[in-house]
């Protein structure tokens, strides 16, 4: 286990506009405030989602398609960085009109609308993955 205390060097409100892609949005916000460290959390509605799954059995990730409207109900992750810059790892549970609920890692996903509040921290590792990990 690796439990340390991390310094937040800013807090972010970001508003993710229709026709944004919700990841992209994050990364954009990382990127042009040089942010390689932070925790984020937001709700919104979003289409077109593409939800990755991971499968123990194989281990390789797969992509699931919902191309229809759906409520962040939450959406949670950490940005570091790879070689292109900043990387945020969104993981959303998202929801249908009828209440069943579909999540995963989201891979990419047009927005509707949508407010995510991101705490950046000091320490430029704090959110990288640790090495062999399956996650993307």
């Amino acid at each position: 286990m690796d439990a340390r205390e991390l310094a937040v060097s800013a807090e972010y409100r970001i508003v993710v506009e229709e026709g944004d892609d919700w990841r992209e949005a994050i990364e954009g916000v990382a990127d042009a405030e040089g942010i390689t460290s932070a925790w984020f959390t937001g709700t919104g509605t979003v289409t077109d989602a593409d939800v990755w799954q991971y499968d123990p059995a194989t281990a390789q990730h797969r992509a699931v398609r919902f191309d229809e409207s759906l409520t962040v109900a939450v959406c949670v992750g950490g940005v570091s960085t790879d070689g292109d810059g900043p990387a945020a790892r969104p993981h959303a549970v998202l929801t249908r009109p009828s209440g069943q609920a579909v999540g995963g890692y989201l891979n990419a996903a047009t927005a509707v609308e949508g407010t995510l509040h991101l705490r950046a921290f000091e320490e430029p590792d704090a959110f990288d993955r640790p090495t062999g990990t399956t996650e993307p």
